[in-house]
């Protein structure tokens, strides 16, 4: 009795001793105390889970980060693990909520009724136990909604915020860093002991800000050599997070209202205030039946495919666009006094070591998207809930695969409803074919299109049969795996006796039977140029970009590579001094050295940003020796293309400046970045009036930016409402409404517009 009386008095007193030290450290009156404001928010999770999702947590960001393989900014990896560390208690307060429903209707509910404790080993208040006791009333009576009601309405859980989440995942970092070791392999030791060293190291490292001359300096974690070499082999052994839904994510009902039990937000704000307060008064109307619809999409995974992108990968990539496992061998330093010899092997080292770093980047992309595809493979649907960013824009909320993702990604992901291709369908396959083999094909007319799929039968038969025999055809294509994707749908179909059925089915259909589950786009021609155009009412920007029917579909790429060619060709025989590299870009002009610089102009790429574009090509194509002389063609090759894009598209241009003076009205500052994320905001608008549409029209609809997806049967009735929704768009008076909105601020004097009649769209091709 005595020790168990002193016992008692012992803990009383180190209970009384936690608590003054608590209530002096919250009041920072003890200097000398450790004062640890995020120790609640620690204690809510046991320490090896947390451990674990630390450690996992930085695994993955070392293999995706932007600053390279190896290498994530401090700042990032406290935020993503912080983050991971408050979804993790989230998700936990729910399944503990849940789990005291169900263990009570099971009859297992005794230990729980009985502890004042809550989920994070706190003793609980008196209301908490108050509400306790009114709960396990209405258990005994079975009223078990009444329960989940009261559950839901006094959630104990409240949101961290950010500040909270970097100082939780800054101290979990530090002692990943300090706790962390890695020990060499036996072979590599010498006749000392083994070198033990830490696993990660802080560090400081000069970041150029993209297309800009200009740096900052970010405090950066880096791993060990040693673990970066295989990063690129550990993706399958990694718990990867937040997969797709299995079931379809909630309805969206406000900013912070979405998915299912995780803090899910509307709109990507990177905790910008001004974005959030301004999402929140935005009207609701498309918005969020578009996030829906694009929600609600059921995808599945093409096993055929994955199957084979499996095998090309085990047997070292390089097919279809898969990186290479090897890496390219480093040169090794001349034995030369040379200057100009010892300057070329700086430059080859410098550019093999780059190359390295970028496959060793693009081998961990590849491991994570194929472990997704693995996980998902056996299911039998999924969902991938939108949300997005400031201008507008839809992006599924996983992160690594997606539709938006790559050609692999898009490959390996379906439809998971079927429907049955019909007569219409069949033919939109066949153009489907030919957009993705490309290489000029998917600039022909539709029936030509229709005619080259028919002339390569042949070859769609040996691809889906034989995809890594013989002719290798879809190989090929611009877009290699969906190209074979598609070639397997089509001959599925054309050795049916069914061809044509119309009966709509799910993916588990009879063998007489043939279903579409690939998806079917439609691309915009240069989109943004198809919103100058219709913004403008500009005759010839609408011809140049397919906005009315022409004898076969334009192709503003061949064009400006035409005009560029012409350009270049004056300037080699009047003046080869003056433009020594004219002669030299002749054979190097044609649709991909311009391409990219034609899509971004409108996005106000500015000149260094097109002369890298171009320099990128030319270093594909190897058409230099040295990296100064692809520098100087390339700067040449931009000053043209630019030129020749303001000849061809002055009326855009005329936009463009008008909404720069706009912009300097409000913010001197948005000047160069008003016009891009205006004509990206109109884009998302018209895919949202598209989406809600094409859903209560039963359509299966997903987007990526400018290219609209949907089974191959309901193609002639998406391209109908896509158009429909963008005269819709265009008779709004759009730029009348920064007045408007702005009452108090004078904007420029409107710009005189064109003669172009917007229903001229609905019969575009």
């Amino acid at each position: 009795r005595q020790v168990k009386l002193e016992t008692e008095e012992w803990e009383r007193a180190a209970r009384e001793c936690r608590e003054i030290i608590e209530d002096m450290c919250e009041q920072k009156l003890a200097p000398n105390l450790p004062y640890i404001p995020y120790a609640p928010y620690m204690e809510q999770l046991p320490a090896d889970m947390m451990a674990m999702i630390t450690m996992h947590k930085m695994m993955a960001l070392l293999m995706t980060n932007a600053e390279g393989v190896g290498v994530v900014r401090v700042v990032t990896a406290a935020t993503n693990v912080g983050e991971a560390i408050e979804q993790e208690i989230l998700l936990m307060c729910h399944w503990f909520n849940g789990m005291y429903v169900w263990l009570f209707v099971l009859g297992q509910d005794q230990q729980l009724m009985h502890k004042d404790v809550d989920a994070s080993g706190e003793t609980e208040t008196k209301e908490a136990v108050k509400l306790k006791k009114q709960i396990n009333t209405l258990l005994k009576k079975y009223k078990v909604r009444q329960v989940s009601g009261i559950l839901k309405a006094h959630k104990s859980f409240k949101p961290w915020g950010q500040e909270a989440q970097v100082k939780v995942g800054a101290r979990l970092i530090q002692l990943l860093l300090e706790t962390a070791y890695i020990q060499p392999p036996v072979d590599e030791f010498d006749d000392g002991p083994p070198e033990i060293r830490p696993s990660f190291k802080q560090s400081s490292k000069n970041v150029t800000l993209e297309n800009t001359k200009v740096s900052q300096r970010y405090g950066c974690i880096e791993c060990d050599p040693l673990i970066r070499k295989g990063l690129d082999k550990s993706a399958r052994h990694m718990v990867i997070p937040y997969l797709p839904m299995l079931i379809p994510p909630r309805k969206w009902t406000g900013y912070e209202m979405g998915t299912l039990f995780l803090p899910s937000y509307i709109m990507r704000t990177n905790g910008s205030k001004q974005q959030c307060i301004a999402v929140k008064k935005a009207p609701k109307a498309q918005l969020e039946p578009a996030l829906d619809t694009l929600g609600n999409t059921k995808w599945r995974i093409n096993k055929k495919v994955l199957s084979l992108v499996d095998r090309i990968w085990a047997n070292g990539g390089r097919l279809g666009g898969l990186v290479d496992h090897d890496d390219v061998p480093i040169p090794e330093e001349p034995d030369s006094e040379d200057q100009e010899e010892l300057k070329q092997w700086k430059w080859k080292f410098k550019e093999a070591n780059k190359e390295n770093s970028k496959r060793h980047s693009q081998r961990c992309d590849v491991e994570l998207k194929l472990e997704v595809a693995r996980k998902m493979k056996d299911e039998e649907g999924f969902y991938f809930p939108h949300n997005i960013d400031f201008r507008g824009r839809a992006y599924p909320m996983h992160p690594y695969l997606h539709h938006l993702g790559s050609d692999l990604c898009r490959g390996i992901l379906e439809f998971c409803e079927g429907k049955s291709l019909g007569k219409s369908g069949l033919r939109w396959l066949k153009i489907h074919i030919a957009n993705l083999y490309a290489g000029g094909v998917d600039k022909f007319a539709n029936e030509d299109r229709v005619a080259f799929t028919e002339s390569h039968l042949e070859d769609v038969f040996d691809s889906s049969d034989r995809p890594l025999e013989e002719k290798i055809w879809w190989l090929n294509a611009e877009d290699p795996f969906q190209c074979l994707a598609a070639c397997m749908n089509l001959s599925k179909a054309l050795r049916s006796p069914f061809r044509q059925a119309t009966i709509s089915h799910i993916p588990h259909s009879p063998e007489n039977s043939t279903f579409c589950v690939n998806v079917c786009c439609k691309d915009g021609s240069c989109n943004g140029l198809q919103h100058y155009a219709a913004l403008g009412r500009d005759n010839t920007g609408a011809a140049a970009v397919n906005l009315f029917t022409g004898e076969k579909p334009a192709d503003i790429y061949v064009d400006i590579a035409a005009r560029v060619l012409k350009i270049m060709q004056c300037d080699a025989e009047e003046d080869s001094e003056t433009f020594p590299y004219a002669k030299l870009m002749l054979d190097q002009v044609d649709r991909k050295l311009v391409k990219q610089t034609v899509m971004t102009t409108v996005y106000a790429v500015t000149y260094s940003g097109a002369r890298n574009q171009i320099k990128k090509r030319l270093k594909e194509r190897g058409a230099f020796a040295d990296d100064s002389q692809n520098f100087h063609a390339a700067c040449y090759a931009a000053r043209v293309t630019t030129n020749a894009l303001e000849e061809m598209f002055g009326a855009a241009r005329a936009i463009q400046i008008w909404f720069g003076k706009c912009a300097k009205v409000k913010a001197r500052k948005q000047m160069v970045a008003f016009a891009p994320d205006f004509v990206h905001s109109l884009d998302a608008f018209h895919m949202m009036m598209t989406a809600v549409v094409c859903n209560k029209a039963g359509l299966s609809f997903a987007w990526v930016h400018d290219s609209f997806w949907t089974h191959a049967s309901d193609v002639d009735v998406m391209n109908k409402i896509l158009r429909e929704k963008f005269v819709e768009l265009y008779d709004k008076p759009l730029l009348e409404s920064f007045q408007k909105s702005f009452p108090s601020l004078r904007f420029p004097p409107f710009l005189e517009r064109g003669d172009f009649d917007l229903r001229e769209v609905m019969r575009s091709p």
